[in-house]
């Protein structure tokens, strides 16, 4: 049985910065609602897939690998495996491909041909879904090492919802939250205590899938989502990750408040949202939460790479002193709760 780490990691960002009163200008009236309250997102990203070199979920996933690789120990010819888990799957426009698979052309990209590839699709928990089936390979001792990655392209769903809306009641509203951006890291086995990873666990509550769902347009075809904003946010919806994750520690004879994390990563859906979740943690340990760090009103919510992102940018500005031990928790739409925690000392950017 080998522990793993989080050994490098990577990150793309368009340079195109779109404000949020630049977004709710697409809508067709004013809105009576302020995004920006509501929410705290004051910007995103936003890929430019009709540039010279156009900026899609493909060609930024490659951005970030190449830029996680550039910190690695490992050359690409010496990755074990690579691991896509993208939602948005663009590459020619705003068409989506599935197959060959993202995987195959990322790892011809970098040349890591010799990889086992594959994708892997649990919305914005993908991300996190590829640490937990690469740390469980390494545990078990298939592969020594491997890259876990995501392009993200949704801003079409946030243009889709700007034309489409009327006001914040519409199922199309989270839609304007979204921003792009490709994160990838390198994981591998652990040598010390210093770098590891002590938990990746997950759960899926499949009754709640209906309440967030990606599909064309009912009225013009073009990329949209729907979510059931109320419901989905429901107390006992919230509940899942801290009441899951409380249980999971009581296993193992261990208990939120004993296991030290230093910060909490909480899914980038909005600083209400991430306020609220680490309220609810706090009523249902019975402790304190750790200090929370976010980049929502920078990035708003990029999907699957969100988590990722926030640990980046806070390695790159040196808020994460060495020997942290972070928390990260998935909220995806499925339901997908759970959480990763790990120590980093000599993860840098």
């Amino acid at each position: 049985m080998y522990n793993s780490r989080l050994e490098s990691i990577g990150a793309y960002l368009p340079s195109a910065v779109m404000s949020t009163p630049e977004l709710l200008a697409h809508m067709e009236k004013a809105p009576e609602f302020d995004l920006f309250k509501i929410t705290g997102m004051a910007e995103r990203r936003v890929a430019d897939d009709t540039a010279e070199v156009p900026e899609n979920s493909l060609t930024m996933a490659v951005s970030a690998a190449r830029d996680c690789l550039d910190r690695s120990r490992y050359a690409p010819e010496e990755i074990d495996i690579v691991i896509s888990c993208s939602i948005s799957r663009t590459t020619d426009g705003r068409r989506l491909q599935f197959e060959p698979s993202f995987a195959y052309r990322i790892a011809q990209e970098l040349g890591a041909t010799s990889a086992i590839h594959f994708d892997v699709s649990n919305a914005c928990a993908g991300m996190m879904t590829g640490v937990y089936l690469l740390e469980r390979m390494i545990r078990s001792g298939e592969v020594r090492n491997g890259l876990v990655l995501s392009g993200e392209h949704i801003t079409p769903i946030a243009f889709t919802a700007a034309r489409e809306m009327e006001d914040s009641r519409d199922p199309q509203f989270a839609s304007l939250s979204v921003g792009d951006s490709a994160v990838a890291v390198v994981v591998d086995r652990a040598v010390d205590d210093a770098d590891v990873i002590h938990d990746v666990e997950l759960m899926t509550c499949s009754e709640y899938s209906h309440l967030c769902l990606g599909m064309p347009s009912d009225d013009t075809g073009d990329l949209a989502m729907y979510t059931n904003n109320k419901v989905m946010h429901a107390e006992d919806r919230l509940s899942l990750w801290p009441t899951f994750h409380r249980d999971k520690l009581a296993d193992d004879g261990r208990s939120f408040a004993d296991e030290g994390y230093d910060f909490v990563v909480q899914h980038q859906v909005g600083s209400r949202f991430v306020d609220f979740m680490n309220q609810v943690g706090e009523s249902i340990f019975d402790t304190p939460m750790p200090e929370s760090l976010s980049v929502v009103e920078k990035f708003a919510n990029t999907a699957t790479t969100s988590h990722y992102l926030v640990l980046h940018q806070a390695l790159a500005e040196r808020r994460i002193p060495k020997g942290s031990k972070i928390l990260l928790v998935p909220a995806a739409s499925g339901v997908v709760t759970g959480f990763l925690s790990a120590t980093v000392s000599s993860l840098e950017v």
